[in-house]
This record gives structure tokens, sequence and C-alpha cells, in this order.
């Protein structure tokens, strides 16, 4: 089986939870960890900008990651799976 086969399951997956638990709008909270460069953490910030995102960040205890929690109010599934595949360009992000 393919990654994006894989991927595509995933997402069809989340979508389906995402509707059948929450009601939309609603507010999300996204998790990811990235290696710890600016340019990274910029990409995510931006991704999340002019939405009224809550943004913390927390580097690791050897600094090497750094850990990015979006707390942010989201229309519907569609728009979170959206920002999901936004940051998903970012070499070594882990989502959460």
């Amino acid at each position: 089986m393919s990654t994006d086969k894989k991927t595509k399951e995933f997402y069809i997956s989340l979508k389906e939870k995402l509707s059948n638990d929450t009601l939309w709008p609603s507010d999300y909270l996204f998790k990811f960890i990235v290696p710890t460069h600016k340019d990274k953490v910029v990409h995510i910030e931006n991704t999340f900008n002019n939405l009224g995102a809550v943004i913390h960040t927390r580097a690791s205890s050897k600094g090497n990651y750094t850990s990015i929690s979006v707390q942010v109010k989201m229309k519907n599934p569609d728009a979170v799976i959206e920002k999901y595949l936004e940051v998903s360009i970012i070499e070594g992000i882990i989502s959460l």
C-alpha cells in the first residue's frame, strides 16, 4: 500500500470522526513537533495567521525539537484537514 493511499485513508477517517464527534464551528487543538528551526516554526505560525489562533511553542530539553500547540476556531472538518495538509510540506513535521 502506498503512502499516498494511507494518507488519503487517514484523512477520510479523520473527517468522519470529526463530523460525528463535534458540532461545527468548534475550537480545535492542533499539535505539532518540528525540528527546531525558526523557518519551520514561522511557517506553522503563518499558516494560522489571521484566524485568531492562540499558539504556544516549547523547545525540547536538548533544544533539538519544538512542540507547537495551536488552539483555533475552525468552521468544519474540511478546514481542519486543509490546515494539516498545508503544514504537511514542512520537512520533519510530526502532527499529533
